[in-house]
Formats: structure tokens, C-alpha cells, sequence
């Protein structure tokens, strides 16, 4: 499957998405809605152009509005009778509320399924150990790790206890653990007590979701930690995307996901290698299945053979549509801001969130988190980060100074430190 020639894929797909459009239609109040709204039928379709141009795409937005208006905790997406379903379980909730997806199951539940192919990818075998972290994000993993035939560990990594989940790396010599950001920053701040390389040399690799690290951090935690990491993101809410071996982009499964590159203004395709947002369709949930779905993620899309040897299309990923602040008209992205943080030493763990209660402001406030045990002089540090920031940007920002503990504390999910925040 995972080799399997562009024109059998695309085949794959579009015999999947010609059994879904009528069993939506037929079962899903809001699908029938939407495309009644928009004068589609499933006879309409017969082909994936025909899906392409027809059917048309929709957002979260969308999706909450109906759930409001009509009481019905599934958005009118489920296919079946609720005593069906094996579990509900939620997104992080990172950049909003957070959504529930439905989901029918036997041995492992479908995303954590799919997840095995990367996990084998990344060197995991019937035996090893395995750290698995708490949150329950679209499911427990641990289904996921047993059907693999992997040992599980399991062990509060919660924010602040990295103490006891690396003396349980040390005593049970795990062969893979996951990681977020938050946790990476912990790590950092225990270099001096802990070898870590020493420490980690059991693992064949970790894994890194939630966010986009540096690519400082990816080398202090590669080149220093002697771990190889690969990082995953999400797949529009439909499973994930990771990485491989070539760490060149995220594999898109595309036997469980019809992926599409669109104008994010519209809903015409944009060129591959053009930064577009990914709209997706499940192709393997039964139960609520998301069909041309707008993640609000900017990516670029390729569908060359990657150098590991699997034919699925790759994508980067850009941003998040909305994530850019615009100052008085001037726009200011995350990563300059970013940049500008990591520059000093204090802050150097990149912990930081732009403030603002719309995408369009006055002024560009930010709040950065600094190790105290780097400097006691917060004034001078502040005046540093002004100029760096403002340097990059353009714009001279406000700045609000808490330590990297205060700041942690304020997420809500263990999935993600948010780096922009409504106030």
C-alpha cells in the first residue's frame, strides 16, 4: 500500500469517495443540507473532477453554526446510530474549542492504526518498549502500541514531572517516546543535572507533534540528545501526517485521505509546490466522516516519489490562515517574532504568544517567557527583545515578561503551547 503506483492510488480513491457521496447523503442531515443548498446530488458524481468541482468545501465554522442551531452534538455528520459507535474523543482545542470526533472501532481505532505505519517507519518492532504519554487526544495510543506488539510504559509525563519519565527511561530502556513542546523545553532546563544522551541511547527515535519546533531545537535534541526525531501534524482532522526517515515534508496516507491544495480565498486548486489550504475527506471512517473539509492549514503539496520510496504526496507545512498579525496594516509573522526570541540567551527556549484580540491591531503585543536563572535584569533583557523583534518585523512591540514556568502553566493542552492568543 504504501508503494503502490500513483495510478492504483488514485483509482483507490475514487472508487472510496463514489461509495461515500451516497452514504453521506443518505445518512448525514448536514451533508444533505449543504449540497441541497448548493443544488448537488450524488447522481452528480461520478468521477473524483466531478467530486472536485461539485461538492462543495466547508470549515469549522460551518460545522459549529449547524451543531448550535440544531442541538445535535455530532454537527449532523454521523452515519450511524450513536449505540454504534466504539468512542467520542476530542481535538486539543488549541486554537479553539475543542472538536469531538465519532468513531467505530475493533482492535485499535483507525488514526491510531494508521499511525503504525509510521511508527514501524521509525524503527519500532513487536518487543520494544514503549513510553506512552497521558492525554487522550482522538484516542489512547495505547491500543495503537498493543496492536503492534510494543510494551507499553506508562508514566505521568504531565508538565513538570520529566523527572520521573526520564528515571523511567532509565530504568526500563525504552525503545520510543513521544514528545511535545512544553516537554522539550523542561528537557532543556535539565541538561546540567542529566546526560542526557546517555540517558536517551536506548531510543530509535522519538516523535514531536502539536507544533512546529526550531530548527534549533531540532538540532540540540538530534545533535546533543543524540535522538532522532520525527515530527507529525495533522492531516485536516481526518489522522495525522508524519514524517519519515528523509525528515522532507509529511506523508499524507492517501488511501485514508483525499487531500487538496486550494486557494485559500476559493476553491480552485493551486499548482503543486504553490502554498495552498489543505481541504480533506476521510476515506476510511465509518462513522462521521469529514468530506471536503477546509483545516485552515497552509501547505505545499507534492506528489513525487519520495527518497524512502513511498509514492504518497508529501506536504510542508506553511502556517495557519489567520496566524499572521496585521499592525496598523503591516503584516507580522510567527516566525520572525520567533527568531527574534531565540536570539537571547534568556530566551532562548523560544516560549512566547502575540496577544490580540483580532488579526487586525493597533499595536503588537507579546508575551515572552524567560529563564530566571539566566538574568535578573528583566529591563535590559526587555529592551534587547524589543530591538531584535522589532528589527525583524518592522514594528516596535510591547512586551510583557513572565518566566517560562508562568507561561507553561497557562496551556490548557499537553499537545500545545498556542502561540497566538485572544485577550
Amino acid at each position: 500500500m504504501e508503494t503502490m503506483s500513483r495510478t492504483a492510488l488514485r483509482e483507490l480513491q475514487e472508487k472510496r469517495v463514489l461509495d461515500l457521496v451516497p452514504a453521506a447523503y443518505e445518512n448525514s442531515p448536514f451533508y444533505r443540507e449543504l449540497w441541497d443548498s448548493h443544488g448537488v446530488h450524488p447522481r452528480d458524481i461520478s468521477s473524483l473532477e466531478d467530486f472536485r468541482e461539485r461538492i462543495p468545501s466547508f470549515g469549522k465554522d460551518v460545522l459549529r453554526a449547524y451543531r448550535a442551531r440544531t442541538g445535535d452534538p455530532f454537527g449532523g455528520l454521523l452515519h450511524v446510530q450513536p449505540s454504534e459507535l466504539s468512542s467520542i474523543t476530542s481535538s486539543s482545542g488549541t486554537t479553539g474549542d475543542p472538536e469531538f470526533f465519532a468513531e467505530i472501532w475493533d482492535g485499535a481505532p483507525p488514526l491510531v492504526t494508521a499511525q503504525l505505519r509510521d511508527l514501524w517507519e521509525l524503527g519500532l518492532r513487536p518487543g520494544d518498549r514503549v513510553l506512552s504519554p497521558p492525554g487522550t487526544f482522538r484516542n489512547l495510543m495505547d491500543y495503537g502500541y498493543h496492536a503492534l506488539g510494543a510494551v507499553v510504559i506508562s508514566t505521568n509525563t504531565w508538565f513538570g514531572r520529566m523527572r520521573e519519565t526520564l528515571e523511567a527511561v532509565r530504568r526500563y530502556r525504552p525503545a520510543y517516546i513521544q514528545l511535545m513542546y512544553p516537554q522539550l523545553v523542561e528537557l532543556e532546563h535539565m541538561e546540567k543535572e542529566y546526560d542526557l544522551k546517555e540517558l536517551f541511547s536506548s531510543l530509535k527515535g522519538a516523535s514531536c507533534a502539536g507544533q512546529p519546533i526550531s530548527p534549533r531545537m531540532r538540532q540540540k535534541v538530534q545533535n546533543e540528545w543524540g535522538v532522532e526525531l520525527y515530527e507529525y501534524t495533522s492531516a485536516a482532522d481526518t489522522g495525522t501526517a508524519w514524517e519519515c526517515r528523509e525528515h522532507d515534508g509529511f506523508h499524507l496516507w492517501e488511501d485514508t485521505v483525499f487531500a487538496e491544495c486550494l486557494n485559500p480565498s476559493g476553491n480552485e486548486p493551486v499548482e503543486e509546490g504553490q502554498i495552498g489550504e489543505l481541504v480533506a475527506t476521510d476515506l476510511d471512517n465509518r462513522a462521521a466522516p469529514l468530506i471536503r473539509y477546509r483545516s485552515e492549514d497552509l501547505v505545499r503539496v507534492s506528489n513525487e516519489t519520495c527518497g524512502c520510496g513511498r509514492t504518497h504526496g508529501r506536504m510542508w507545512v506553511s502556517g495557519r490562515r489567520g496566524d499572521e498579525t496585521l499592525v496598523g496594516g503591516r503584516p507580522v509573522v510567527l516566525g520572525d517574532v520567533w527568531q527574534a526570541v531565540e536570539a537571547e540567551p534568556e530566551t532562548v527556549a523560544g516560549v512566547f504568544q502575540i496577544v490580540r484580540p483580532a488579526r487586525e491591531v493597533d499595536r503588537l503585543l507579546v508575551r515572552v517567557g524567560y529563564d530566571p536563572s539566566l538574568t535578573s535584569d528583566t529591563a535590559d533583557l526587555a529592551d534587547r527583545l524589543r530591538a531584535g523583534i522589532g528589527g525583524r518585523t518592522g514594528v516596535e512591540p510591547e512586551l510583557e515578561l513572565h518566566t517560562e514556568e508562568e507561561l507553561m502553566q497557562t496551556v490548557r493542552s499537553v499537545a500545545k503551547f498556542p502561540r497566538v492568543v485572544k485577550r
